[in-house]
């Protein structure tokens, strides 16, 4: 027997295929684009989701034809909060809103007066990356698409449909939407009713590791798979990653570098800072919960700085593992917000600094002060995790980012508690997809089949640096505090 994790990220689709031990037979992938038609705007079309999918599974047939052919569970992992909108006869209305689209901030504001305690039935404050804030400026900006609207899917959740037929969801995923009451893990009449919605316009929801469907059967056919298939709930991108790297236990955590940052921290119970942007969401297995803290632009951050010195990202990165202690301390300050923040800050004003630059500084400097402002950034959220009563021993290191050790030691330095990268954490939500697809077809017991892959190495707090380190995010602290209201008219300026 096999299984399927299908991990539907923002630049790519994913795919891995695992035996009944969750060992890694075959991987794959197929690239997807993002749309930018305005300012703050980040959008997809969903069928491109669907052909990437279908693209990577005829890759792995050929791949792994005979493992491929005896599959029996699929899981499915998904960037979090878009908005994919149905008419009643399953057409796409628009293109899908994406989690990093900022052009709903005035409608959070909206929200929260619409429903005063919306932070706490939803656990989390109304940023503009959710999903119920994008219907509400859909109201305004597109009513005849808004009066359209048959199903609002969440994109893994669309896809699972293209798979099944069926209209379903999980609790990791949908607690990121606002409609979504997390303690009691089901909807709220009470936050749908907000934007106009019911429960008629939602998905059916279950848990991450229960069956959500049967494969179709034309499509089991057209794969050549000889057996039936079953579908799992799968979990948000997070959820799943945790899955993957064995976290699925109170006071488990993972560091995720990825495009966006993200610190991922078990819970047994419902644990939100709504204040302070932490989000508290459901776990993708039954009776957990999570908090996260994100921030918007974590390898984003190196990548803009190659596209803009014209150096590839791992020549920044050699260059700046190069600098002095002496030259780490004279570098200029980085706040990552390239794409507004939300933990702490939830500020979608906030723009991208570097602070202190003079003619000294060359690309190392600028690579040094990215790779340190996303780990102050990092740190940030963990100060906000530790305010919700969120206490970590150590945490898995996960994401592109994790391949650099230097960075791996920047981080647990500025976190004060030691990272930890383990043997496959590149495909670490398809792994977790494909355990919860393994779990929804075999029932077994969760702790047997979600641990922790081998540890390949543990980056420490580098004690030589931490008086530096502080001194420093005290400085990038400082600086958030007294460019706070000029982004806000720098934002009001420019629009």
């Amino acid at each position: 027997m096999s299984y399927l994790g299908i991990d539907l990220g923002t630049s790519e689709v994913k795919l891995v295929l695992t035996d009944d031990d969750s060992r890694v037979i075959a991987t794959t992938g197929a690239r997807l684009r993002v749309d930018n038609p305005h300012p703050l705007w980040s959008e997809q079309a969903p069928q491109s989701w669907w052909n990437a999918t279908q693209d990577a599974i005829a890759a792995l047939r050929t791949d792994a034809a005979q493992a491929f052919s005896a599959l029996r569970g699929i899981g499915i992992s998904g960037q979090m909060h878009g908005a994919t909108l149905l008419d009643r006869n399953g057409n796409v209305l628009r293109p899908a809103i994406l989690w990093n689209d900022m052009r709903a901030h005035a409608e959070c504001v909206e929200l929260e007066a619409l429903v005063p305690d919306a932070a706490l039935i939803t656990g989390n404050r109304a940023m503009p990356g959710f999903t119920a804030p994008k219907l509400l400026w859909l109201s305004k900006y597109e009513p005849a698409v808004y009066r359209a609207i048959d199903k609002v899917l969440l994109p893994k959740d669309y896809l699972g449909w293209k798979l099944t037929g069926e209209f379903v969801s999980e609790m990791s995923d949908a607690a990121g939407t606002l409609w979504l009451d997390v303690a009691r893990r089901d909807w709220s009449e009470r936050m749908l009713a907000a934007t106009g919605l019911d429960r008629s316009h939602m998905p059916r929801l279950v848990e991450g590791s229960a069956v959500a469907g049967q494969l179709r059967e034309e499509l089991r056919r057209e794969w050549g798979i000889d057996g039936p298939v079953v579908v799992a709930g799968g979990a948000g991108d997070n959820a799943a990653s945790a899955v993957g790297i064995g976290v699925i236990q109170a006071g488990d955590a993972f560091l995720s570098l990825g495009s966006s940052g993200v610190l991922f921290a078990a819970t047994a119970r419902h644990a939100p800072n709504p204040q302070q942007g932490v989000h508290a969401f459901c776990h993708c297995l039954p009776g957990q919960w999570h908090q996260m803290s994100v921030i918007l632009s974590a390898a984003a951050s190196l990548h803009w700085l190659s596209g803009v010195v014209g150096r590839e990202v791992a020549e920044l990165v050699a260059g700046a593992e190069h600098l002095s202690a002496t030259q780490q301390a004279q570098a200029p300050i980085f706040l990552p917000y390239l794409n507004g923040e939300r933990t702490p800050h939830n500020d979608a004003n906030a723009k991208g600094v570097l602070f202190g630059m003079t003619p000294a500084h060359d690309a190392a400097h600028l690579a040094y002060a990215v790779m340190e402002g996303v780990a102050f950034a990092m740190a940030d959220g963990y100060a906000a995790l530790q305010a919700a009563g969120t206490v970590l021993q150590s945490a898995a290191l996960v994401g592109g980012g994790s391949r650099s050790a230097f960075w791996g030691e920047l981080c647990a330095t500025a976190l004060g508690i030691p990272l930890r990268r383990h043997a496959g954490a590149e495909v670490g939500a398809a792994l977790g997809a494909a355990r919860l697809g393994r779990l929804a077809h075999r029932g077994e017991d969760v702790a047997k089949v979600c641990v922790a892959p081998e540890i390949l190495e543990v980056y420490q707090p580098d004690l030589t640096k931490q008086t530096q380190i502080a001194h420093r995010l005290q400085q990038y602290r400082s600086l958030y505090a007294a460019l706070r209201d000029a982004f806000s008219t720098f934002t009001a300026v420019r629009t």
